[in-house]
């Protein structure tokens, strides 16, 4: 009996996958061919140093080749580079920023660190010049969930006679929508997107008014960058068991659920964000401290930002 072929069925909107997968591995071909030529390279000596095969190269550079991380990366450290640096840009690169990465390709990699955490600094101070004066009448309070942020920022607000506005919360009422139903719905991207309008506009709206944020601010790098540059910012920290026992003091006992490792998350969440919540102008434990003893310590922090006279008692 004939048996009838097979029809493969593309769907429609296959075509522009494919498309802009093919562009995206012909432009790594390119980079990789502007590397090995730049270093002066053979395909075989490439090959060699890489301990990939010189066809497969061939294969890379013509866009034909699908290569794995792995494979860039020890392409990559064949030419002594990092792995992104074989990667197609997705953004117009200007001049002077790429003559600053030709100058930082030419330092060792061993000094590297030092100068990573120098060059930081001088740009945190340069950006911080301009917007000092600016940011004197607003704080806000970062780190992560049940640090003691909304308890403290409204006791703040309260004592100062400012607005209080949590970030997370503007942006739930100008989406119409909870935070997990916007990611959900609509992705990272645009939250993230609406949580920058939200802070611009409360800047543009407000000289003066305790702000508090969503832990997972720092993970939106102009974003946070704004808040640093136009906020006086305290990272309000805890103990991640402390961290843990408020949330679900508070009724929410969505960290544990079927998770039985959400201690260890959360710890790894906080050794991630660790270094960016270190940014901030200043800290404030609140571990083992009762909400007043809080409260007093970071009056303490703002007066002198503030200019503020004596505190009176809040007991």
């Amino acid at each position: 009996m004939a048996q009838r072929s097979a029809k493969i069925r593309i769907p429609a909107k296959a075509g522009p996958l494919v498309s802009e997968e093919t562009a995206f591995l012909a432009a790594i071909g390119r980079e990789v061919r502007r590397h090995r030529a730049k270093a002066g390279m053979t395909r075989r000596q490439l090959a060699s140093a890489s301990h990939t095969s010189e066809r497969y190269l061939a294969q890379i550079e013509s866009g034909a080749g699908n290569p794995s991380v792995s494979v860039l990366r020890a392409i990559a450290r064949a030419f002594e580079l990092p792995c992104a640096a074989l990667l197609p840009e997705t953004e117009p690169r200007s001049a002077a920023l790429g003559a600053l990465l030709g100058v930082l390709a030419r330092v060792p990699e061993t000094e590297l660190s030092s100068l990573a955490e120098e060059l930081a600094k001088q740009v945190e101070t340069r950006a911080a010049r301009p917007a000092a004066a600016d940011r004197a009448r607003r704080i806000a309070l970062v780190g992560l969930r049940g640090a003691g942020k909304s308890t403290l920022g409204r006791m703040l607000a309260q004592h100062l006679g400012w607005p209080f506005v949590e970030i997370d919360r503007r942006v739930e009422e100008e989406y119409g929508a909870s935070i997990p139903d916007i990611i959900e719905m609509a992705g990272i991207a645009t939250f993230r997107r609406h949580q920058r309008g939200a802070l611009e506009r409360v800047i543009a709206e407000h000289e003066a008014a305790v702000i508090t944020t969503a832990g997972g601010i720092v993970a939106d790098p102009e974003t946070y960058a704004l808040l640093l540059r136009r906020t006086h910012t305290v990272w309000i920290k805890a103990r991640p068991e402390e961290h843990m026992s408020r949330v679900m003091a508070q009724g929410d006992f969505r960290p544990m659920a079927q998770n039985r490792g959400a201690m260890v998350d959360l710890v790894a969440i906080l050794d991630a964000r660790r270094a960016d919540y270190a940014r901030a102008e200043a800290e404030l434990d609140t571990a083992d401290a009762s909400v007043e003893q809080s409260f007093a310590g970071l009056l303490r922090i703002v007066s002198p930002w503030l200019k503020l006279g004596p505190q009176r008692s809040t007991a």
